[in-house]
Protein backbone atom coordinates (compact mmCIF):
# COMPACT_ATOMS: atom_id res chain seq x y z
CA UNK A 1 0.00 0.00 0.00
CA UNK A 2 1.31 3.42 -0.61
CA UNK A 3 2.71 5.98 1.68
CA UNK A 4 -0.40 8.65 2.26
CA UNK A 5 0.38 12.41 1.82
CA UNK A 6 1.10 13.89 4.80
CA UNK A 7 -1.53 16.52 5.66
CA UNK A 8 -0.06 19.85 5.71
CA UNK A 9 0.65 22.95 3.83
CA UNK A 10 4.36 21.57 2.78
CA UNK A 11 2.04 19.18 1.22
CA UNK A 12 0.34 21.23 -0.70
CA UNK A 13 2.65 23.37 -2.13
CA UNK A 14 3.77 19.85 -3.81
CA UNK A 15 0.56 20.36 -6.12
CA UNK A 16 1.61 23.63 -7.31
CA UNK A 17 5.24 22.19 -8.38
CA UNK A 18 5.74 19.28 -11.29
CA UNK A 19 4.46 15.78 -9.75
CA UNK A 20 7.17 12.45 -10.31
CA UNK A 21 5.71 11.10 -13.31
CA UNK A 22 6.84 11.54 -16.77
CA UNK A 23 4.25 12.50 -19.24
CA UNK A 24 3.59 12.18 -23.10
CA UNK A 25 1.73 14.32 -25.68
CA UNK A 26 -0.36 12.03 -27.64
CA UNK A 27 -2.60 12.70 -31.16
CA UNK A 28 -5.14 10.74 -32.69
CA UNK A 29 -7.84 10.91 -35.20
CA UNK A 30 -9.41 7.83 -34.21
CA UNK A 31 -12.39 9.15 -31.85
CA UNK A 32 -15.44 11.48 -32.65
CA UNK A 33 -12.87 14.42 -32.70
CA UNK A 34 -9.56 14.80 -33.23
CA UNK A 35 -7.76 14.34 -29.85
CA UNK A 36 -4.68 15.68 -27.88
CA UNK A 37 -3.69 13.55 -24.78
CA UNK A 38 -1.18 14.19 -22.06
CA UNK A 39 -0.93 10.70 -20.29
CA UNK A 40 1.86 9.64 -17.69
CA UNK A 41 4.61 7.22 -19.36
CA UNK A 42 5.19 5.23 -16.14
CA UNK A 43 2.89 1.60 -15.70
CA UNK A 44 0.13 2.38 -13.90
CA UNK A 45 -3.39 2.73 -13.63
CA UNK A 46 -4.12 6.43 -13.64
CA UNK A 47 -7.69 8.46 -13.00
CA UNK A 48 -8.85 10.72 -16.43
CA UNK A 49 -9.87 14.17 -17.34
CA UNK A 50 -12.13 15.29 -20.03
CA UNK A 51 -10.67 18.73 -20.75
CA UNK A 52 -12.68 21.19 -23.28
CA UNK A 53 -10.40 23.89 -24.55
CA UNK A 54 -11.58 28.09 -25.26
CA UNK A 55 -13.00 29.20 -28.37
CA UNK A 56 -10.70 28.24 -31.50
CA UNK A 57 -7.64 27.78 -29.07
CA UNK A 58 -6.02 24.38 -29.85
CA UNK A 59 -5.73 21.83 -26.92
CA UNK A 60 -2.10 21.96 -27.70
CA UNK A 61 -1.96 25.15 -26.46
CA UNK A 62 -2.35 24.37 -22.94
CA UNK A 63 0.67 21.79 -22.91
CA UNK A 64 2.18 23.38 -19.95
CA UNK A 65 -0.95 23.57 -17.69
CA UNK A 66 -1.87 19.82 -19.02
CA UNK A 67 1.73 18.10 -18.63
CA UNK A 68 1.86 20.21 -14.77
CA UNK A 69 -1.83 18.05 -14.27
CA UNK A 70 -0.66 14.77 -15.76
CA UNK A 71 2.71 14.92 -14.12
CA UNK A 72 0.70 13.95 -10.54
CA UNK A 73 -0.80 10.82 -12.00
CA UNK A 74 -3.62 11.88 -14.61
CA UNK A 75 -4.53 11.06 -18.38
CA UNK A 76 -5.94 13.91 -19.94
CA UNK A 77 -8.35 13.79 -22.82
CA UNK A 78 -9.06 16.94 -24.90
CA UNK A 79 -10.79 16.77 -27.72
CA UNK A 80 -10.71 19.44 -30.50
CA UNK A 81 -13.53 22.28 -30.98
CA UNK A 82 -13.09 25.13 -33.35
CA UNK A 83 -15.38 27.12 -35.87
CA UNK A 84 -16.26 30.33 -36.47
CA UNK A 85 -19.90 29.86 -34.27
CA UNK A 86 -18.53 30.62 -30.56
CA UNK A 87 -22.31 31.25 -29.28
CA UNK A 88 -24.18 28.46 -30.99
CA UNK A 89 -22.57 25.62 -28.71
CA UNK A 90 -25.14 22.64 -28.66
CA UNK A 91 -22.72 20.77 -31.45
CA UNK A 92 -20.07 20.67 -29.56
CA UNK A 93 -21.95 19.66 -26.20
CA UNK A 94 -23.06 16.50 -27.90
CA UNK A 95 -19.44 16.29 -29.31
CA UNK A 96 -18.40 16.47 -25.83
CA UNK A 97 -20.45 13.61 -24.86
CA UNK A 98 -19.66 11.01 -27.86
CA UNK A 99 -16.15 11.25 -27.06
CA UNK A 100 -17.09 10.69 -23.16
CA UNK A 101 -18.42 7.11 -24.84
CA UNK A 102 -15.85 7.07 -26.57
CA UNK A 103 -13.29 6.50 -23.60
CA UNK A 104 -14.35 3.32 -22.79
CA UNK A 105 -13.61 1.23 -25.99
CA UNK A 106 -10.93 3.92 -28.07
CA UNK A 107 -8.78 5.38 -25.14
CA UNK A 108 -6.88 2.14 -23.84
CA UNK A 109 -5.59 1.47 -27.72
CA UNK A 110 -4.02 4.53 -28.19
CA UNK A 111 -1.97 4.89 -24.76
CA UNK A 112 1.36 3.76 -24.20
CA UNK A 113 1.87 0.02 -23.54
CA UNK A 114 1.08 -0.56 -19.46
CA UNK A 115 -0.75 2.73 -19.17
CA UNK A 116 -4.51 1.92 -17.92
CA UNK A 117 -6.96 4.10 -17.88
CA UNK A 118 -9.21 3.98 -14.67
CA UNK A 119 -12.78 5.70 -15.93
CA UNK A 120 -14.44 4.85 -12.92
CA UNK A 121 -12.45 7.87 -11.41
CA UNK A 122 -13.37 10.49 -14.46
CA UNK A 123 -13.17 14.07 -14.50
CA UNK A 124 -14.48 16.84 -16.02
CA UNK A 125 -12.55 20.51 -16.92
CA UNK A 126 -12.96 23.13 -19.31
CA UNK A 127 -11.21 26.61 -19.59
CA UNK A 128 -13.60 29.67 -21.29
CA UNK A 129 -15.85 28.31 -24.08
CA UNK A 130 -14.87 25.04 -22.88
CA UNK A 131 -15.29 25.76 -19.32
CA UNK A 132 -18.91 26.61 -20.39
CA UNK A 133 -19.51 23.78 -22.35
CA UNK A 134 -18.20 21.62 -19.52
CA UNK A 135 -20.98 22.88 -17.51
CA UNK A 136 -23.79 22.25 -20.14
CA UNK A 137 -22.29 18.92 -20.73
CA UNK A 138 -22.48 18.16 -17.09
CA UNK A 139 -26.10 19.89 -16.83
CA UNK A 140 -27.49 17.45 -19.48
CA UNK A 141 -27.04 19.45 -22.61
CA UNK A 142 -25.77 17.05 -25.35
CA UNK A 143 -29.58 14.99 -25.57
CA UNK A 144 -27.20 11.76 -25.89
CA UNK A 145 -27.41 8.94 -22.91
CA UNK A 146 -23.60 9.05 -21.59
CA UNK A 147 -21.98 5.56 -20.40
CA UNK A 148 -19.88 7.08 -17.86
CA UNK A 149 -20.33 9.76 -15.14
CA UNK A 150 -18.20 12.46 -14.60
CA UNK A 151 -17.16 12.68 -10.00
CA UNK A 152 -16.01 16.17 -10.31
CA UNK A 153 -16.51 19.56 -12.59
CA UNK A 154 -13.84 22.11 -12.53
CA UNK A 155 -14.93 25.82 -14.20
CA UNK A 156 -11.34 27.61 -15.47
CA UNK A 157 -12.82 30.56 -16.18
CA UNK A 158 -15.63 29.29 -17.72
CA UNK A 159 -17.91 32.24 -20.01
CA UNK A 160 -21.20 31.73 -20.88
CA UNK A 161 -21.21 34.47 -24.28
CA UNK A 162 -19.63 37.47 -25.75
CA UNK A 163 -22.05 40.27 -23.72
CA UNK A 164 -25.52 40.15 -22.25
CA UNK A 165 -27.33 40.43 -25.64
CA UNK A 166 -25.19 37.82 -27.40
CA UNK A 167 -25.35 34.44 -24.83
CA UNK A 168 -24.00 31.06 -25.68
CA UNK A 169 -26.78 28.89 -26.51
CA UNK A 170 -28.13 26.70 -24.80
CA UNK A 171 -28.58 30.09 -22.16
CA UNK A 172 -27.84 27.80 -18.99
CA UNK A 173 -27.71 30.75 -16.58
CA UNK A 174 -31.17 31.48 -16.85
CA UNK A 175 -31.75 29.16 -13.59
CA UNK A 176 -31.41 30.07 -10.22
CA UNK A 177 -28.82 26.89 -9.58
CA UNK A 178 -27.28 24.41 -11.55
CA UNK A 179 -28.72 21.65 -8.70
CA UNK A 180 -24.88 19.55 -9.84
CA UNK A 181 -24.70 15.86 -8.24
CA UNK A 182 -21.54 16.48 -8.12
CA UNK A 183 -18.60 18.91 -6.26
CA UNK A 184 -17.60 21.55 -8.03
CA UNK A 185 -14.72 23.77 -8.43
CA UNK A 186 -14.62 27.28 -10.17
CA UNK A 187 -10.88 29.54 -11.00
CA UNK A 188 -11.50 33.21 -11.92
CA UNK A 189 -9.37 35.21 -13.35
CA UNK A 190 -9.23 38.74 -11.97
CA UNK A 191 -8.69 40.82 -14.72
CA UNK A 192 -10.71 38.57 -17.21
CA UNK A 193 -13.73 41.19 -17.34
CA UNK A 194 -11.07 44.16 -17.88
CA UNK A 195 -11.25 45.56 -21.33
CA UNK A 196 -8.04 45.82 -23.64
CA UNK A 197 -9.73 48.64 -25.17
CA UNK A 198 -10.25 51.31 -22.28
CA UNK A 199 -13.86 52.68 -21.85
CA UNK A 200 -15.36 50.42 -25.00
CA UNK A 201 -16.36 47.23 -23.21
CA UNK A 202 -15.11 44.71 -24.56
CA UNK A 203 -13.95 41.65 -22.18
CA UNK A 204 -13.24 38.12 -22.65
CA UNK A 205 -15.11 36.80 -19.79
CA UNK A 206 -17.56 39.82 -19.34
CA UNK A 207 -19.24 40.32 -16.00
CA UNK A 208 -22.71 38.36 -15.72
CA UNK A 209 -21.57 35.53 -18.25
CA UNK A 210 -18.17 34.65 -16.13
CA UNK A 211 -16.71 33.06 -13.56
CA UNK A 212 -18.73 34.92 -10.70
CA UNK A 213 -22.41 33.54 -12.14
CA UNK A 214 -20.61 29.62 -12.18
CA UNK A 215 -19.95 30.01 -8.81
CA UNK A 216 -23.19 31.31 -7.64
CA UNK A 217 -25.28 28.86 -9.61
CA UNK A 218 -23.24 26.02 -8.14
CA UNK A 219 -23.97 26.84 -4.63
CA UNK A 220 -23.39 24.67 -2.29
CA UNK A 221 -21.29 22.27 -3.99
CA UNK A 222 -18.96 24.92 -5.12
CA UNK A 223 -15.46 25.66 -4.48
CA UNK A 224 -13.95 28.84 -5.78
CA UNK A 225 -11.06 30.67 -5.95
CA UNK A 226 -9.39 33.95 -8.23
CA UNK A 227 -6.53 34.35 -9.47
CA UNK A 228 -6.70 38.18 -8.76
CA UNK A 229 -3.81 39.50 -10.52
CA UNK A 230 -3.90 38.00 -14.06
CA UNK A 231 -6.27 37.48 -17.03
CA UNK A 232 -8.35 35.35 -18.75
CA UNK A 233 -5.59 33.74 -21.42
CA UNK A 234 -3.46 33.65 -18.93
CA UNK A 235 -2.42 29.72 -18.60
CA UNK A 236 -1.98 29.37 -22.14
CA UNK A 237 1.43 28.90 -23.68
CA UNK A 238 3.91 31.91 -24.51
CA UNK A 239 4.25 30.30 -28.32
CA UNK A 240 0.72 29.64 -29.65
CA UNK A 241 0.15 26.33 -31.59
CA UNK A 242 -0.03 28.15 -34.67
CA UNK A 243 -0.14 24.53 -37.35
CA UNK A 244 -4.03 24.51 -36.26
CA UNK A 245 -6.50 25.15 -38.26
CA UNK A 246 -9.13 28.63 -36.51
CA UNK A 247 -6.03 28.93 -34.09
CA UNK A 248 -4.85 32.22 -35.26
CA UNK A 249 -8.72 33.39 -34.66
CA UNK A 250 -8.05 32.59 -30.71
CA UNK A 251 -4.75 33.97 -31.06
CA UNK A 252 -6.30 37.12 -32.23
CA UNK A 253 -8.97 37.28 -29.56
CA UNK A 254 -6.53 36.61 -26.98
CA UNK A 255 -4.53 39.12 -27.81
CA UNK A 256 -7.71 41.06 -26.88
CA UNK A 257 -7.64 39.79 -23.32
CA UNK A 258 -5.99 41.84 -20.49
CA UNK A 259 -2.79 40.38 -19.17
CA UNK A 260 -1.61 39.65 -15.68
CA UNK A 261 1.95 41.68 -15.61
CA UNK A 262 3.77 38.69 -13.61
CA UNK A 263 5.40 35.31 -14.37
CA UNK A 264 2.72 33.34 -16.17
CA UNK A 265 4.90 30.21 -15.58
CA UNK A 266 4.06 30.68 -11.31
CA UNK A 267 -0.05 31.28 -12.88
CA UNK A 268 0.37 28.30 -14.78
CA UNK A 269 1.25 26.49 -11.72
CA UNK A 270 -1.25 27.97 -9.58
CA UNK A 271 -4.16 26.48 -11.95
CA UNK A 272 -2.73 23.32 -11.96
CA UNK A 273 -2.26 22.65 -8.40
CA UNK A 274 -5.84 23.92 -8.27
CA UNK A 275 -6.91 21.39 -10.33
CA UNK A 276 -4.48 18.88 -9.39
CA UNK A 277 -6.08 19.18 -5.51
CA UNK A 278 -8.90 18.73 -6.67
CA UNK A 279 -8.90 15.43 -8.17
CA UNK A 280 -6.82 14.58 -5.79
CA UNK A 281 -9.48 15.56 -3.34
CA UNK A 282 -12.64 13.68 -5.61
CA UNK A 283 -10.85 11.07 -7.59
CA UNK A 284 -8.83 9.69 -4.78
CA UNK A 285 -10.43 10.49 -1.12
CA UNK A 286 -7.16 12.62 -0.83
CA UNK A 287 -8.65 16.34 0.66
CA UNK A 288 -5.51 17.36 2.53
CA UNK A 289 -3.76 19.30 0.03
CA UNK A 290 -6.86 20.90 -1.02
CA UNK A 291 -8.16 21.58 2.79
CA UNK A 292 -4.72 23.28 3.02
CA UNK A 293 -4.74 25.60 0.03
CA UNK A 294 -8.67 26.54 1.75
CA UNK A 295 -7.61 27.60 4.85
CA UNK A 296 -4.29 29.16 3.46
CA UNK A 297 -4.38 30.11 -0.15
CA UNK A 298 -0.96 32.20 1.02
CA UNK A 299 0.85 28.84 -0.32
CA UNK A 300 -0.07 29.34 -3.75
CA UNK A 301 2.65 30.45 -6.06
CA UNK A 302 0.69 33.43 -7.00
CA UNK A 303 -1.69 35.71 -5.16
CA UNK A 304 -4.71 33.55 -4.62
CA UNK A 305 -8.29 34.47 -3.21
CA UNK A 306 -10.95 32.33 -2.05
CA UNK A 307 -14.32 32.61 -3.03
CA UNK A 308 -17.14 32.93 -0.47
CA UNK A 309 -20.61 31.64 -0.74
CA UNK A 310 -22.14 35.04 -0.65
CA UNK A 311 -19.79 36.42 -2.91
CA UNK A 312 -21.39 37.95 -6.08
Amino acid sequence: MAEARPASATAAVDVFKLGNYSTKAIRTCNAPKTLFIVTPENEGTYPVLLFLHGFNICPCCYSQLLQHISSHGYIIVAPLFLGLCSLYCRPDIKSAAEVTNWLSSGLQPVLPKNVVPNLSRLALAGHSRGGYLAFALALGNANITMNLKFLALIGIDPVAGANKCMKSVPNILNSDSFNLDMPVMVIGMGLGGESMLGCIPCSCAPDGLNYAEFFMKSNENCLGFVISEYGHTDMLDDDFCNNCLGTSIGKLMGSMCKSGKGDKTLMIECVGGLVVAMLMAQLEGESEELDAIVHNSSIAPVKLEVMEASQP
